[in-house]
């Protein structure tokens, strides 16, 4: 597309009842990128994915994918496609012949179909129980198993809601290596609560809270305001290193986090090399032989998500 964008939302608005779902909604979502959607339960989420799918209709507003008005959705068969939070599946068809239907339904032969459908299954690790049916899968395999219907033939833009979801961390870091794998041919938007995975997975994020967005853009840029430095010493401090360590020029305290005995630094946003003021902390800590079993420069999705809501969590 001309502008970059393979997304377009222009105020989208969307209402049940007197619960205002998404209330002039604005994103540009742009080409091969992986975009993050998070919010607190309620926030709007799914709503936006589903009207972005033509699931829904909007009351007000204009959705693009593709520079196609998604009311014309029969033009992006075959070029978007989404993952629903609790995809189903038939427990006891062949997972081959289920993945086949969906590319018969978007016009291919049989044959044409089922090479599809073997090819990603084996993409997604799945090719050796293409004659399984669901009931035989674990889990994570399940979750897979979606993200194979998915990625099914060439789709240029994929929506994935919680596609991690409920998974132990060995099956959730293999269902984000094949996001980042996809990222090559698609754009994705991802749907998460996970705000640590959407951190590390994500180009760029969008914030929702009760229908708005409330904070959008690169990663970086979203988590650098109120930058900070998490830092874990060997030992807990004395008094005497906390004050040389909180009189470091660039620094406005130094205080004991709540969890896990590290300390937080928070960064004066009007000293002027921020950089400076965080490497000459770290050579004190070194100075004072206190090597630092942790440390970190920056601030979280999480802590921005809190701010920005005023939630307690983001579940």
């Amino acid at each position: 597309m001309s502008d970059g964008a393979a997304v377009r939302i222009r105020d989208l608005a969307k209402s049940f009842g007197s619960v205002r779902a998404l209330d002039g909604v604005t994103l540009d979502v742009p080409e091969r990128s992986i975009y993050g959607l998070v919010g607190p339960n309620g926030a709007g989420k799914t709503t936006l994915f589903s009207v972005v799918a033509n699931f829904l209709k909007a009351d007000a507003g204009d959705v693009e994918v593709l520079g196609i008005d998604v009311r014309r959705i029969s033009q992006l068969r075959g070029r978007l496609a989404i993952l629903p939070q609790d995809a189903l599946f038939q427990r006891n068809v062949p997972i081959i012949e289920q993945l086949a239907f969906f590319r018969r339904l978007d016009g291919k032969p049989r044959a044409e179909a089922e090479d599809d459908a073997r090819r990603t299954l084996e993409r997604v690790g799945l090719g050796s129980y293409v004659a399984r049916g669901v009931h035989a899968l674990s889990h994570g395999m399940v979750k897979r198993l979606g993200l194979a219907q998915a990625f099914l033939g060439e789709p240029e833009v994929i929506l994935l809601d919680e596609p991690t979801s409920g998974l132990d961390p060995q099956n959730a870091r293999q269902i984000r290596d094949l996001i980042r794998e996809f990222q090559a041919r698609a754009t994705i938007m991802v749907s998460s609560h996970n705000l640590i995975e959407v951190q590390e997975l994500c180009d760029r994020v969008a914030i929702l809270d009760e229908g708005h967005v409330v904070a959008e853009g690169l990663v970086q840029d979203v988590t650098r305001e109120g930058r900070r430095v998490e830092f874990l010493p060997p030992r807990p401090l004395t008094s005497e290193e906390t004050e040389r360590l909180a009189a470091i020029p660039g620094f406005r305290g130094l205080a004991l986090s709540p969890t896990g005995g590290r300390y937080v630094a928070s960064l004066d946003p009007a000293f002027p090399d921020g950089d400076a003021a965080v490497a000459g902390l770290l050579r004190a800590l070194l100075d004072l032989g206190l090597c630092p079993r942790y440390f970190a420069d920056g601030n979280s999705l999480e802590e921005v998500f809190l701010k920005v809501t005023g939630r307690r969590g983001a579940k």
